[in-house]
């Protein structure tokens, strides 16, 4: 999970990687209910029970990243308030290149010489402060993430809502399960403009490998 971004620090929905890395979440940790159930001895009351309880514990997951979502765009947006007030305020310009340096990547900030630095000091102090607190596209943010964590239940629970033979319920939910990985692992791929169908695979087979322990240890 990552804060918001862009120049002012706001962000109305989440990027792909977060988007994909909340449906990941969410599956990985209904599979850990499915993965619960004796194909031999399962009811439907066990079953029911099981289905009950990865939802709560998804919507509890859900609720907690969504909190720690805005949480942590809070304090994102606060430093960089911070940092733009410190540099309107600071009359030392190395003190004020070293600011600016500090809240680089490194990778960036190891490469920028002072004339890079002070441009964009001149540039920082000349642009209006972002506001500080939350904004209303955190909390729809905020919202996306509760939405995908608790969305991403279904594909796992949901055959056993139609289908009453408990193994083959199992095996089709361990499929869905395994199909939604493949399509995160692929969107993953083509936003990091790599190996879609790679990424895709690498993810299923995670899934596999995860439902393998699953049926190794009674699932």
């Amino acid at each position: 999970m990552s804060s918001t971004g862009g120049p002012a620090g706001r962000r109305s929905v989440l990027d792909p990687v977060e988007r994909m890395s909340e449906v990941v979440f969410g599956v990985l940790m209904a599979l850990s209910f499915t993965g619960a159930l004796s194909v031999a001895t399962a009811g439907r009351a066990e079953i029911r029970t099981m289905m009950l309880t990865a939802l709560g514990c998804n919507l509890a997951w859900g609720l907690t990243d969504a909190v720690m979502y805005l949480v942590g765009s809070f304090v994102e947006r606060s430093r960089k308030v911070a940092l733009l007030r410190g540099l309107v305020a600071e009359k030392d310009l190395e003190h004020a290149h070293r600011m600016i340096s500090d809240a680089l990547p490194e990778r960036l900030s190891s490469g920028a010489g002072p004339e890079a630095l002070e441009a964009m000091r001149r540039h920082l102090i000349s642009t209006p402060p972002p506001r500080s607190g939350l904004a209303a596209r955190d909390f729809v943010a905020a919202l996306e993430v509760f939405g995908l964590v608790v969305v991403a239940t279904f594909p796992v629970v949901l055959p056993f809502m139609f289908i009453h033979e408990t193994a083959h319920a199992l095996r089709l939910s361990n499929l869905l399960s395994i199909a939604t990985l493949f399509v995160c692992g692929h969107v993953l791929g083509r936003h990091a403009r790599s190996n879609a169908w790679g990424f895709g695979f690498t993810m299923a087979a995670i899934g596999i490998a995860l439902v393998a322990v699953i049926v190794a240890l009674g699932g």
